[in-house]
């Protein structure tokens, strides 16, 4: 049975980015997996120092809740990354934790990530697709250089209010599918 780490970068509980992680997460069940959502708003990390205390031990120098969260990544079986768009980028939340993925790019620490797909949910509120082009490309190239595959991506534009991705079902089958994908195998 596949473990799936819904990961919710917004600051907004039951908003357009939470109702898709959720969606992703409803369909991995379906799909026959065991879920697990993280919300990042909850949670104190800091900012990673780039001093690599991490590659000559196990554990990071910051004292805070990414230490327990290593674990929790490298137990799943797939990873969800959920964020609004901020400014054409990810939201502060959801950097600070992808910068302390620097964690798995140590050598020793590689194999917990390596190969495990990911599964991008972006939702925006532009209309224009584009406006997540930027986004998107932190996320290929930063999975990519961690070897982690796409497994796939939902983007929904055009979401202004909390949670107004509910009246759009198609982009919810859409989360529920990819979850679905992502509970069929790594």
């Amino acid at each position: 049975m596949n473990r799936i780490l819904g990961i919710v970068g917004s600051p907004r509980r039951n908003g357009n980015t939470h109702r898709l992680v959720d969606a992703v997460l409803q369909g991995a069940r379906d799909g026959g997996g065991v879920t697990e959502l993280i919300f990042l708003n909850d949670l104190h990390i800091k900012e990673c120092d780039g001093c690599h205390a991490c590659w000559r031990s196990d554990r990071c120098v910051k004292q805070d809740d990414m230490s327990r969260l290593y674990a929790r990544i490298g137990a799943s079986d797939a990873v969800v990354f959920g964020t609004p768009v901020y400014w054409y980028g990810p939201t502060a939340l959801m950097k600070g934790f992808i910068d302390r993925f620097v964690y798995f790019n140590c050598p020793d620490h590689r194999g917990m990530v390596r190969g495990k797909p990911a599964g991008i949910v972006v939702p925006f509120e532009e209309t224009a697709e584009q406006t997540a082009a930027p986004l998107l490309t932190f996320f290929e190239l930063s999975l990519a250089f961690l070897e982690m595959p796409i497994a796939g991506t939902v983007l929904v534009p055009g979401v202004t209010r909390v949670g107004e991705v509910t009246d759009q079902p198609g982009r919810l089958q859409e989360a529920q599918q990819l979850g679905k994908r992502l509970a069929g195998g790594r």
